[in-house]
């Protein structure tokens, strides 16, 4: 009986990895064994082992001057190596600086949130289904059924729409995902909605709002709306893993997912997001009930994680500028590394 219990303890560690082996790519379980590094840049070092091209990281922990850490390459083909401090497509970490406009505009009466879309947009009356019930708070907060322009099948990649209105064919007059408010479902389209609604609030381009309201107050000289407002130089290349060419030159113009920024600079913007420096008391208790204070981005060649942990009081910036096949996981599994190595030497 003993030597059939002591047959079972070694069969089912062995067993587990060899199911674990089936199941999970090789690459992912090669990273998420490796051991546990002792500093941060050592382990953004070994996260080139995983078929990343490039890597930033920003920490910015309370009681600590922020540090900044990178390895790789800025551009592989002339052997660039990454620049710490090098330009980045945030992608969908834009969404908070839309949010953080919206919740302005909203505590300054000019916008409701509680308003519809086909109010602020009539022309989408009829063309977008549900507009007369979808409100400002839905869109905000993905709550709108309204169908995610990058997953439709014909969202052309390779050759992006050069306009918002180019955009939005990929989902007008097509059905609803589901009925307003009955659930969440991340969506683009959502985030495009708004910054047209801002725009004509505006009367100007909400892209000026963001730098005169956020950036410019932030001292935040180095965070852009648009790819056109960037020198390339400057700006990190973008990889897709299976594809050859650099895809820095893709323009992603939709809002809610347009801006550049470096690590530093979006880490101070999510530091001042967080600790209340941002907004005043009335534009906190708006932005609180309609979006979340950190983010992830995607885009073809660039990945990035950008959020505050309360329990290290640490914000956390990670870029990487690779995506495709299991880029996105080995990208999250270094992030999670990074905060084990600064919970392990916190003091």
């Amino acid at each position: 009986m003993k030597n059939k219990k002591r047959l079972i303890n070694i069969l089912i560690p062995s067993l587990s990895i060899i199911i674990s082996s089936i199941f999970i790519p090789w690459l992912l379980l090669r990273a998420w064994l490796a051991p546990l590094p002792d500093t941060v840049q050592e382990q953004v070092d070994n996260a080139l082992n995983y078929k990343l091209d490039g890597i930033i990281v920003y920490v910015d922990q309370g009681g600590k001057a922020p540090e900044l850490y990178a390895a790789g390459w800025k551009n592989k083909e002339s052997e660039v190596p990454m620049d710490p401090q090098a330009l980045f497509k945030i992608a969908s970490i834009s969404k908070l600086y839309i949010a953080v406009a919206a919740a302005k505009l909203v505590a300054n009466d000019r916008l409701s949130l509680d308003r519809s879309l086909a109010s602020y947009l009539p022309d989408l009356k009829g063309r977008i289904e549900n507009s007369e019930r979808i409100t400002l708070r839905m869109l905000l907060r993905h709550r709108s059924g309204i169908p995610n322009f990058t997953d439709q099948e014909d969202f052309p990649w390779d050759n992006l729409p050069k306009d918002n209105q180019e955009t939005l064919t990929f989902v007008l007059d097509r059905q609803a995902d589901f009925s307003p408010d009955e659930k969440f479902a991340y969506s683009n389209t959502n985030y495009l909605l708004i910054g047209e609604i801002l725009d004509k609030t505006l009367g100007y381009s909400h892209h000026g709002y963001i730098k005169k309201e956020i950036l410019e107050p932030l001292n935040l000289h180095h965070t852009y709306s648009l790819l056109s407002e960037v020198d390339v130089k400057d700006l990190t290349s973008g990889y897709v893993i299976g594809y050859g060419p650099d895809v820095m030159s893709n323009d992603f113009t939709t809002p809610g997912g347009s801006m550049v920024s470096t690590a530093e600079e979006t880490g101070v913007f999510i530091r001042a997001l967080n600790d209340g420096t941002l907004l005043n008391q009335a534009e906190q208790d708006i932005y609180s009930s309609v979006y979340e204070y950190g983010h992830t981005g995607l885009l073809p060649g660039y990945q990035s994680i950008a959020r505050y942990h309360p329990d290290l009081d640490a914000v956390v910036v990670q870029f990487v500028n690779t995506s495709g096949d299991l880029a996105w996981n080995v990208h999250e599994i270094v992030y999670n590394k990074v905060l084990k190595i600064l919970r392990k030497n916190k003091p």
